[in-house]
């Protein structure tokens, strides 16, 4: 049975923006709308930029339905209902299925530092219960596993199982990884300043923090590849390059919730235990956007 592709291109990991009492959904609708007029190719809710992890069930659980409702299928929804708690990931992904998410994204278990083997495990009892393809979401340097080759090539084989959002930065295990998956999964950058490397791969695009601030240009990245003009899609790299890694200056979502704050699409407000952005760092991302006419 051929596997379902859920996208190509430019995929947005949308922050969830907050208020005082709770999310503020006339913020993230205007979100949605933008980035949808904006022409990326899906959205990613309730994943690491939408920090999931501080959610409760019910605020998860309602602002994938909001996002649903908002994005009227014109682009995909991917939610994120991973977990460290493999019965919670599935009580999760039955509900974003349930609901008409059009995949899932299953982060590697933190925490409790599974072996290769409880990998397999966990990952195939989520795809066994879900009804959406299922995407996997390696990023070793917050979770404390990465998901090894061998195991995405054993993974693979699972029908219900379609790509992997790879940000573990490490680009030999990237490519012995696009070896044994060729045809199998695809395979999407988790990192912005590594996007033209695994596009070159034979990636199928990519899922991006800097998206929310610079939406068109991180589409035009993976859109001038995909037409075959590979300069062009570089010129685009290295332009968006300083605000892809001051995105970074401090743990994601800071950067970006103070960016969009910056711009006035969203209140600068994280859960605990993330706080605002610092200085001097905050400065330095504000001097990036004005030297780029963002602000």
């Amino acid at each position: 049975m051929e596997k379902k592709h859920i996208f190509t291109g430019t995929a947005t990991a949308l922050v969830t923006p907050m208020k005082e009492d709770g999310v503020d959904y006339e913020a993230l609708g205007n979100l949605i709308d933008w980035q949808v007029a904006s022409g990326v190719k899906a959205l990613v809710v309730c994943a690491t930029t939408g920090e999931a992890p501080t959610l409760t069930d019910n605020e998860h659980c309602k602002v994938l339905e909001f996002a649903i409702e908002r994005s009227k299928h014109r682009v995909p929804i991917i939610a994120g209902t991973g977990s460290n708690d493999t019965a919670h990931a599935i009580m999760m992904t039955q509900f974003a299925c349930a609901i008409g998410a059009d995949a899932v994204l299953c982060v590697t278990p933190y925490y409790n530092r599974p072996t290769q083997s409880g990998l397999i495990a966990s990952f195939t009892a989520i795809a066994d219960a879900a009804t959406a393809p299922v995407i996997l979401y390696n990023i070793p340097s917050r979770t404390g596993t990465s998901i090894e080759p061998e195991t995405f090539e054993v993974l693979g084989d699972h029908p219900n199982i379609v790509g992997i959002k790879e940000a573990s930065g490490r680009l030999p295990k990237i490519m012995e990884t696009f070896r044994r998956v060729r045809g199998k999964l695809d395979v999407y950058s988790g990192n912005d300043d590594q996007t033209l490397p695994l596009l070159a791969m034979g990636g199928k695009g990519l899922i991006s923090v800097a998206a929310n601030v610079v939406p068109a240009q991180t589409v035009a990245l993976c859109e001038k590849f995909f037409a075959g003009d590979v300069a062009g899609a570089a010129d685009v790299q290295l332009e968006l390059l300083p605000l892809m890694q001051a995105l970074f200056y401090q743990t994601n979502p800071i950067p970006v919730k103070a960016a969009l704050a910056r711009m006035g699409r969203i209140e600068d407000r994280l859960r605990l235990p993330l706080t605002p952005m610092e200085e001097p760092y905050r400065g330095k991302l504000f001097r990036i956007m004005e030297e780029m006419g963002l602000i």
